[in-house]
């Protein structure tokens, strides 16, 4: 059974850091586009970064220079490291999975991917 388990959220001051991970329990990851996503309260869901399975990734333009995501193979984990936080960060942020979407495909059509977590809440308060 395919389950992705975020980790990572809480509460934090404008300006400080959090980083966020997904484990992959179920199937070996490795060839899969990975993403993170985010749904900001009252908001439709958007991506924030994706990564290929060669390790290209893509960043949503809100969110550049200030996030990085990278994954480990060996640990079928995802991360998204948050740097610099603003309040408009806050949001409920999910990873998933796909076999077929690029990285870049997949920053724009999150409805695309097949697998996804529950969740994981960031609050960033100013």
């Amino acid at each position: 059974q395919v389950q992705l388990v975020e980790s990572g959220g809480g509460s934090v001051q404008a300006g400080g850091s959090l980083r966020l991970s997904c484990v992959v329990y179920g199937f070996t990851y490795a060839d899969y586009c990975m993403g993170w996503f985010r749904q900001p309260p009252g908001k439709e869901r958007e991506g924030v970064a994706t990564i290929d399975d060669d390790g290209g990734t893509s960043y949503a333009d809100s969110v550049k220079g200030r996030f990085t995501i990278t994954r480990d193979h060996a640990q079928n984990t995802l991360y998204l490291q948050m740097d610099n936080l603003k309040p408009e960060d806050t949001a409920m942020y999910y990873c998933a999975t796909d076999y077929l979407l690029t990285a870049i495909q997949a920053l724009d059509t999150p409805e695309g991917m097949d697998y996804w977590g529950k969740g994981t809440l960031v609050t960033v308060s100013s």
